[in-house]
Order: C-alpha cells, then structure tokens, then sequence
C-alpha cells in the first residue's frame, strides 16, 4: 500500500518573506561570535566579482549583515587557515571549504567534456608544466607562473592560464586565496585538509546535499529557486527532493510548489531587522525573479548596460529595511566623500532609512560627508539632504 504525501504546510506571503530573511542572516540579532565564517558557513556561498565601488562584492555581503567589519578581517576570515576555497557555484564563489566534497559531482563533469571554452594546443605539456612549478614553488598567480595573457583582449588567454584555469575546473588545483584581485593558484592535494581531499560521494549524494544546503540558506523556495542557487539543473533538484530533507510547503501567492528548511518552520521568525544597502550580488536578491515574488522589487544590474539606457545607474544597491527593498542608490567615491549619484525611493517613507544605511557605509569605507547627487525628485533629494543632517 502505498502512503500519500503529508499535506504541504501552507505559509502567508509575509511569513514567507520573514523566513528569507531570517536565512539570510537580515532578521535578528546578528551572529557576531560565528562572524564572517559563520556566515559564509551559514549562507554556503558568497559570489565574487570584479567591481568594486564602495567595495568589492564578497566584502559587501557580511558588511549587510553583520554591521561594519574591517575589510581586512572579512579577507583574513575567507582565505586564512584553510577555510575556504574558490569554486563554481552559483557563480564564481567563495565556499566553505567543508563543502569540496560536493562539489565533486562538477569536477567530474568538467573532465568528461575534457575542456573549458579555450582549448590547450598541447594539454599534458601545459598542465605538466604548470604542476612542476606548483609542487617546487607553492602557491602562485598566473602572473606568478608566466603570464595570464598573450596581449590583445582580456579574454587571450596564455596557453599557461588555460592550463591552470582546466586545472582548477577540474579539482587538480585550487584557488583557496585572492592576492590583490588575483587568484593565488596551489595543488588541491596541499591545500584542501586532507579528510575532505577525496571525489568519494557520487552524484546523487553531492546534488542531494546542494539542494539540502541551497534550501537551508533560502528558507525557503521554489523548484527554481533551489536549483538556480548552486546553478543546478531542474531535474537534477527533481531527483533529489524527496531525500533533501526539505518539507513541503504552499506560499501564498507563489501559484507553484515549494520547499522550506524544516528548521525554518520551528518557530516564528523574530528580531530586528537590518537596515543596509545590499551589493546586487548578494545572495538575498540573486534571482529577479525570486526577489519580485518576495519583494514586490525589480532589480536588475545596469553596470553592463549602456550608460544612456541605465535607468538606476551603473552599480544600484538596494536598500534594504523593515524586511522590505525600499529604493536604491548608484554610489561613488570621490575623496572621503560618498556620493549618491541617483537614489530612488518607493515612497517618501523611504528617506530616513536611506540616509541611516548611506552615514553608516560612508563611515564603513572611511566617508565623513555624504552627497546627493540626484534623485527622482527635488522633494526627494531634499528630505535625503535633511535626513542626513540631522544623523
């Protein structure tokens, strides 16, 4: 006989929306004691990328939720005493080093198709060649082994960055350090603590755990929502769901099947809400289409939009108060001043909390005045202006 399926737990939009948050470390009482480890423990993964306006992405996200933490110490607490490593995961991320072993799944992959975008003219000398220079020298940059670059585009790759960037593809190398912007490249064998240095688990165990881990750090979420956060495939969650550990739930609203952290639905999610401006990278608000169904929000980067077409500005960050995406502003710097080139309000409500979370990342990146350069309306600006003189 078979047995049915317990009903799915049903959830209000708001309770929903309220345990997002608290998975994402926005509702309660920061975890200070776990600092950036623990979050990085708690979030899975934190994206990298290359621009950096008040800072760069990975050190925007513990400043959201953990308040104004020295950029050297988020660097310390990512690449020091073996704790992290550099992957492919939603995008490239830093991950928990604990996590390697699942990951396995996506070395094995990259060795079946058996080459990236670029290919090697001669793979084994290459790859021979870059392992030599590890094993005698230690960790290296690709400036370190020879050069990144051929000349010409960025995207000329050296036959020696090919080499070490299939190398780290497919789990031979790691990258467990960025030095000045660069990878800093070492064997996997060295580097990866030895009880986590094994491609042991198969398959399945590595998406079940994903998925698990993904749920965990959502608190909820769709099909897609699941997959997209490590970059899976839907049927990949689809074969995995049932032995995830994930309760099924209905969200109000959502008109498609979901899945909830167990631990999520203990009990009601509580506390303060951050105020912060959020990198557009951060894992709150990875997925437009996950942050409209929650947020009511539409966000989209524009850095690689035309300047003319920009609607928000070249690096907009949300802000993020009340449990709620109330605006955005594109900053700058010019000197120790944080400039707000534009800044758009949901409603003039809205004015307070953006003057809060711009004093607060002005003094976090060493600011002591702030400007506003344009907003939606002259109204606007001038309740920002006054806002911020009276902080």
């Amino acid at each position: 006989m078979t047995t049915a399926p317990p009903p799915a737990v049903s959830l209000s939009a708001a309770e929903a929306r309220r345990i997002a948050l608290r998975a994402q470390g926005f509702l309660g009482a920061p975890d200070r004691r776990g600092g950036v480890r623990g979050m990085l423990r708690h979030l899975g993964a934190v994206q990298l990328d290359t621009i950096s306006v008040l800072a760069r992405s990975h050190e925007l996200v513990p400043y959201a939720r953990l308040g104004a933490v020295g950029r050297d110490t988020v660097e310390r607490a990512y690449w020091s005493d073996s704790h992290a490593f550099e992957y492919w995961s939603h995008a490239a991320c830093i991950l928990p080093v604990e996590e390697w072993p699942h990951f396995a799944f996506r070395r094995r992959a990259n060795r079946a198709r058996g080459h990236r975008w670029h290919h090697l003219a001669d793979k084994e000398q290459s790859t021979r060649a870059v392992l030599d220079r590890l094993a005698g020298e230690g960790p290296l940059t690709s400036t370190g082994l020879g050069g990144a670059k051929n000349g010409g585009e960025w995207f000329e790759w050296s036959e020696t960055k090919i080499a070490v960037e299939w190398l780290l593809d497919t789990g031979v190398v790691v990258c467990a350090e960025r030095r000045g912007w660069k990878r800093v490249y070492d064997l996997a064998e060295r580097a990866v603590p030895g009880e986590l240095f094994h491609d042991d688990l198969d398959d399945r165990e590595c998406l079940r755990r994903l998925v698990a881990l993904a749920g965990h750090s959502l608190g909820v979420g769709t099909r897609a929502d699941l997959a997209d956060y490590h970059r899976l495939k839907g049927d990949q969650v689809d074969a995995v769901i049932a032995d995830s550990g994930l309760v099924p739930v209905e969200v109000e609203g959502w008109g498609r099947p979901a899945w909830a952290d167990p631990a999520a639905l203990a009990s009601e999610p509580r506390g303060r809400h951050r105020t912060t401006l959020l990198s557009p990278f951060d894992s709150l608000i990875w997925d437009r289409a996950r942050t409209e169904r929650i947020f009511g929000f539409t966000h989209r980067l524009e850095a690689y939009v035309p300047k003319p077409k920009r609607v928000h500005g070249y690096f907009a960050m949300p802000l993020l108060s009340g449990g709620r995406l109330l605006g955005r502003v594109d900053p700058a710097r010019e000197g120790r001043t944080l400039v707000a080139r534009q800044v758009s309000l949901e409603s003039a409500a809205a004015a307070r909390p953006m003057a809060q979370a711009l004093r607060e990342a002005a003094q976090w990146v060493g600011c002591d005045a702030v400007r506003i350069e344009r907003a939606g309306s002259a109204s606007e600006a001038a309740a920002l202006t006054s806002e911020l003189a009276a902080l």
